[in-house]
């Protein structure tokens, strides 16, 4: 894990940080945490100072990672990216909404427990929810959720329990490639959405 987390620093210029790991107790995978029903065993932060943890130097993450070399990687929102998180379902409709209209598209991972997540430029998280309401939809009334200035991703190739890891759905450009902004990927996600939705209704 710790090769992928330098990899991010170096190649992405992205800062990165250890969160937690899973543990195999009677032949079945535990999050470190030690919580039962932890919601992301293996992915997610350890620390309540996890933002100040994170870093993009090399040196530093090899240095964090040399006691637990099966942490995850985790990736603070808010500094090189956001992130904009909606169904697996919905992000594919709107990925080939978005490519049969030409928009710039940027990293998009997906999860194993169904999600995807669509990086946009710094900022953008902040943006997400006027825009949604300009498109006549109301933020709690579509599966849109935008992670920002002090929130996290998991990075690939992290697992999730027994679930599967994270992997890159579209993968990072360069550390120089430009990231879209919030604005134009907005409308075919909260479009998705709201199809969605209208489909659950009509069941």
């Amino acid at each position: 894990m710790v090769e992928h987390a330098v990899r991010y620093t170096r190649e992405r210029l992205w800062d990165v940080f250890p969160g937690a790991w899973l543990e195999t107790e009677g032949g079945i995978p535990r999050c470190s945490c030690g919580t039962a029903d932890c919601g992301a065993p293996g992915a997610h932060p350890t620390r309540p100072d996890w933002a100040a943890q994170a870093t993009g130097g090399a040196t530093a993450v090899r240095r964090m990672w040399a006691d637990r070399p099966d942490a995850s990687v985790l990736l603070p929102t808010g500094r090189a990216f956001d992130a904009i998180e909606v169904a697996e379902t919905t992000g594919c409709l709107a990925l080939a909404r978005m490519e049969r209209m030409g928009l710039a598209v940027g990293p998009v991972t997906g999860t194993p427990d169904g999600r995807m997540l669509f990086f946009v430029r710094p900022g953008g998280a902040a943006k997400v929810p006027d825009l949604v309401r300009r498109l006549g939809w109301s933020p709690s009334g579509v599966d849109l959720t935008a992670r920002g200035d002090g929130d996290w991703v998991a990075a690939p190739p992290t697992r999730v329990g027994t679930r599967g890891a994270v992997l890159w759905v579209r993968q990072p450009g360069d550390a120089g490639h430009r990231l879209p902004e919030a604005e134009e990927i907005v409308r075919p996600l909260a479009y998705a959405c709201g199809r969605d939705a209208a489909a659950a209704r009509a069941r």
